[in-house]
């Protein structure tokens, strides 16, 4: 069979649409019919070679969506056909099949073990998650990333304490599900911190206490005199060294943690004093949020049913497949939260 998807041909060029040749399943795969994808920043600076020379090229984009399970491969267990899932980057239970090759004309496209910027794709069974056909597909197609990694920040990385004090920098996606994981781990003080007004006060709206603008030449200040004492946690989802640094620079001395989310470019480096770290200070990464989909999926939709966890509250926009180019444009505009993208399937 064949299906339309969106391909990466070169660095720091468009996305290209066309019709490509799905492979046959192998064992740990399962076929998905794509309802919706989120867009995330990484797939950005995958395009733009943040990270340095792409040797996979040319290959298929994506790492969260919703779907329906069309087939399985040999060894399948966790899913069946028909079953409605989510599918994320992030390693959950069952086989891992890491690499499928698609076809166009005779050329191979390469693939790992989920993308999403297509009709139909192949995901590795420990990529796919069978959710409840009541959550909305466009709800549904950010969990697999923004949700699960902001949340799980808070829910896992930090285990935030109620009644404590959170800075998010940069209120994308993730840092936006950051302000969702607080308010719902009881964060008393909830700053959301960003260059662009419209994102502010869309933080606002999901529960930030406070904003502040990224562009106060007195931003710390700011900060400190919201949490005197020094901030509990602050979380890094901008990819900004300036942020990050501030970031560390605004948690208390004693038992604080700045967490990393954000991406600099392979050569970029942040500047911190050692004697904070003496001083009690933390600074540590995060991979997904420490997020198990198996587990920490369902605990977030249950939380989304109760209208604890409003998540699809950050989808501010909606492109189809066809237009994925003009979803990156609005991408780096600066004023989108979470955007997603309607393949053929969505209704």
């Amino acid at each position: 069979m064949k299906t339309r998807a969106a391909i990466l041909w070169q660095l720091h060029k468009p996305l290209v649409i066309d019709e490509v040749e799905v492979p046959a399943l192998k064992r740990g795969q399962v076929l998905v019919q794509v309802l919706y994808s989120g867009i995330c920043r990484a797939q950005y600076n995958e395009m733009t070679g943040l990270k340095g020379p792409d040797k996979f090229l040319p290959h298929l984009l994506g790492h969260e969506a919703s779907g329906i399970v069309v087939d399985t491969g040999a060894g399948i267990t966790k899913v069946k056909k028909g079953d409605y899932v989510c599918l994320s980057w992030i390693k959950g239970a069952g086989l891992d099949a890491f690499n499928s090759r698609y076809k166009l004309n005779g050329r191979l496209i390469n693939a790992g073990a989920v993308t999403t910027f297509s009709d139909y794709t192949i995901a590795s069974e420990n990529r796919v998650t069978k959710i409840p056909k009541s959550v909305p597909a466009k709800a549904a197609a950010i969990l697999g990333c923004a949700v699960l990694t902001g949340c799980g920040i808070m829910e896992n990385t930090v285990a935030a304490k109620q009644g404590s004090s959170t800075a998010v920098f940069g209120v994308g996606g993730v840092g936006l599900s950051v302000i969702l994981g607080a308010r719902r781990r009881g964060c008393a003080t909830i700053i959301a911190i960003d260059t662009e007004e419209k994102k502010l006060c869309l933080a606002k709206r999901l529960g930030a206490t406070h904003t502040l603008n990224a562009k106060s030449r007195d931003l710390l200040a700011k900060i400190s005199k919201l949490a005197p004492l020094g901030l509990d946690y602050a979380v890094d989802a901008s990819g900004s060294r300036q942020a990050m640094e501030n970031a560390f620079a605004a948690v208390k001395e004693k038992g604080g943690v700045c967490v990393i989310a954000g991406n600099l470019g392979k050569d970029e480096k942040i500047q911190l004093h050692p004697f904070e770290l003496i001083k009690g200070k933390r600074i540590v990464g995060t991979w997904g949020g420490e997020t198990y989909p198996d587990r920490d999926i369902p605990k977030y939709l249950r939380a989304f049913t109760r209208g604890i966890l409003p998540f699809d509250r950050m989808i501010t926009h909606c492109f189809d497949l066809q237009d994925i180019n003009k979803a990156f444009h609005a991408l780096t505009r600066g004023e989108a939260g979470r955007i997603i993208v309607k393949t053929s399937h969505g209704q």
